[in-house]
């Protein structure tokens, strides 16, 4: 897919003109370094999105604009990052909401979706497992999750991307966070498919200097003891 933004792209973007300019500059990195139109692509056309660390909530107004038809909401711990959200998404109405959030809590669903970006590695494994766990709890029958996370390979785009995140966590502050805990798409995979997802991992890194990697659940049927 092609990384020059689209319309809704172009469109999501313009909401925060009016934000500062550090922030107005973080929203346009992270369109250009990850691979949101690929993760868009696989929601569905309608229904009810939760994205789960939404930052500002770029991907949220995205999601939104692409489709009519979906009701987006976003949440994420980080306070000021969510009142600029707020601020710039609010045109949009309840087609597009970011809220402060609970680490490792899942809103209630059902979800027909629910969305995790470049969120997962500042857990240590046992709390992605238990927020991939709560995550499925809270899917729809039919419902998909999509976890968009960095491959532990090829080892040079890995270490770049360890690079970068170090200075955006650690040094900048960018991004909340402490330790970084990188697992393998596969095992990630794995976790989903012992809560009775169908499962597939998809590369979404050509033409990036970040090993993106998606990891995409599908709940075809009602797992005993979770909404639905």
């Amino acid at each position: 897919m092609s990384r020059r933004p689209d319309a809704a792209a172009r469109a999501a973007m313009a909401l925060f003109s009016d934000a500062p300019r550090a922030d107005r500059a973080h929203v346009r990195g992270r369109w250009w370094t990850a691979p949101f139109p690929a993760v868009e692509a696989e929601l569905p056309p309608s229904g009810r999105v939760l994205e789960i660390g939404c930052g500002h909530g770029l991907f949220v107004a995205y999601a939104a604009l692409r489709a009519p038809g979906r009701q987006v909401v976003g949440v994420d711990i980080d306070t000021d990052k969510i009142a600029v959200g707020a601020k710039a998404l609010a045109p949009l109405g309840d087609r597009a909401q970011v809220s402060i959030g609970r680490s490792g809590h899942v809103p209630e669903g059902p979800w027909a979706a629910i969305v995790i970006l470049d969120v997962l590695y500042l857990l240590p494994a046992d709390e992605q497992r238990a927020l991939l766990v709560d995550s499925v709890r809270q899917l729809a029958d039919g419902g998909v999750i999509l976890v968009k996370e960095m491959a532990t390979e090829p080892s040079w785009k890995t270490r770049w991307n360890s690079f970068q995140e170090t200075l955006a966590v650690k040094v900048l502050r960018i991004t909340e966070g402490g330790n970084f805990t990188f697992v393998s798409p596969d095992t990630m995979a794995d976790w989903l498919r012992e809560e009775g997802l169908s499962v597939d991992v998809r590369p979404l890194d050509r033409g990036h200097l970040h090993p993106h990697v998606l990891v995409r659940g599908e709940r075809t049927t009602t797992v005993a003891g979770t909404a639905g």
